[in-house]
């Protein structure tokens, strides 16, 4: 079922060896209900498989649209991978869309059933007609398993490109591309090259400065392309080429990371949160953390790494001035007098939290995420970070931009930033 590297487009030119190209399906995502994010993970499944995604597209629920989509990455791509549209009601129209374009028609197969079946048992639940649509499968298509859902998903060549179609929901697209389209083009012979990839995550430069600091690192025609991607958590670094210049590639990481120092907190696909926890693990270290612009978001962020329980105390909500002085103990005159988002009451609320709980380090964040609440002296975006920890008592004020959202974000990584930074390079004294 997997498609040669070295077959010919629909109209018989060449097509780049390992080309790739993904379709995402669903009207929410052109209307704005739902973001793409398969698309994140399947470019870099693809890549490490050895192919290079050369297209991304997002078309809505209508069944003439998704066969021109897929006419169109046919043209130019050996792999097409769809995500979406496999679902039981009257828009899921992706099989449909794909039986007309290839004139395989559409077929109840045992083994879908039998494995929809199986998924809807294990939730105490049975078929109902508009799920016995999920079985129809192009005729003379492979069954992809679905291992954490109803919906199966299906694979087959059509003019020499492999079409692929996942469920839209991304655990259930991964875990599906993971079992059953990742192996087969892993063993495919005529893929010969794969790609490799290095990210580095920094938090504290602008993209800007992380540009300005790297000009030079990668020279044309060194087979490694060098990207800058930008986001509230900072900014990633990566570092993309075919595995015969991994030892350039592996050469020009490690210069990435002289030119940007500690403002580098993570690789690959670790988080800040979970850096943040290995350090307080390291250090038999506990943290207890006051939020208040932040509503709980540090917290989460911890608790997301598994295991977390054991360095991690508490976390207070303190979002207003009485559950301030309720929960942390700080004066009402000390609000009063410097306000709550402040350098003082941050201060405070660090060492509020440190006190009540006996953790080892107290961490709290402050601040105006907006978009009203703002003055000319204190503007929207404006945050304070308290630590307090052994040997150590400090704040830090933040100007952050971007709507509520960005701006809580920004908050949460800045804290958690500022206690790595203390973690690196004095944390083991709190041992």
């Amino acid at each position: 079922m997997i498609a040669s590297a070295a077959l010919v487009g629909e109209y018989g030119r060449e097509i780049p060896m390992r080309a790739g190209e993904i379709i995402a399906i669903g009207s929410e995502l052109l209307l704005g209900g739902r973001l793409d994010t398969n698309s994140l993970f399947l470019t870099e499944q693809l890549a490490s498989v050895g192919v290079e995604v050369r297209f991304k597209s997002v078309v809505g629920d209508v069944e003439a649209d998704i066969a021109a989509a897929i006419r169109t990455a046919a043209r130019r791509a050996k792999v097409v991978v769809l995500t979406g549209g496999l679902g039981p009601t009257r828009d899921d129209c992706t099989r449909h869309a794909v039986a007309r374009l290839t004139g395989r028609p559409l077929r109840r197969r045992p083994e879908a059933m039998e494995s929809m079946r199986r998924r809807l048992a294990e939730w105490g639940r049975t078929p109902t007609g508009p799920q016995l649509r999920q079985a129809l499968i192009p005729s003379g298509a492979e069954v992809l398993v679905n291992p954490v859902g109803s919906a199966p998903g299906f694979c087959l060549s059509w003019r020499g490109c492999l079409v692929v179609a996942l469920p839209g929901v991304p655990a259930e697209a991964e875990r599906t591309f993971a079992g059953s389209v990742g192996p087969k083009l892993a063993l495919d012979s005529t893929v010969k090259e794969r790609l490799e990839r290095r990210l580095l995550h920094t938090f504290g430069l602008p993209e800007s400065d992380v540009e300005g600091r790297l000009g030079g690192v990668v020279r044309a025609g060194s087979g490694v392309r060098l990207g800058l991607l930008a986001s509230p958590l900072g900014v990633t670094v990566s570092l993309t080429a075919w595995r015969q210049h991994v030892s350039d590639l592996d050469r020009l990481a490690r210069r990435v990371r002289v030119r940007l120092g500690q403002s580098v907190y993570a690789e690959g696909k670790d988080t800040m949160e979970e850096v943040v926890g290995r350090h307080l693990a390291a250090h038999h270290l506990t943290l207890a953390v006051a939020e208040s612009c932040t509503g709980g978001l540090v917290g989460h962020r911890l608790t997301q790494v598994s295991g977390s329980s054991a360095y991690l105390d508490r976390v207070a909500v303190c979002y207003s001035d009485r559950a301030k002085v309720d929960l942390l103990g700080i004066p009402e005159a000390l609000i009063r007098r410097h306000g709550a988002v402040s350098a003082e009451v941050a201060e405070a609320m660090a060492r509020g939290i440190r006190s009540r709980s006996q953790a080892g380090v107290g961490l709290s964040v402050t601040g105006i995420a907006g978009p009203t609440g703002g003055t000319a002296q204190k503007p929207v975006g404006l945050v304070f970070v308290g630590l307090d920890a052994p040997g150590r008592r400090t704040t830090r004020e933040f100007r952050f931009h971007g709507d509520r959202h960005s701006i809580k974000l920004r908050a949460s990584q800045a804290a958690l930033e500022m206690l790595r930074q203390w973690l690196v390079t004095t944390g083991s004294r709190g041992r």
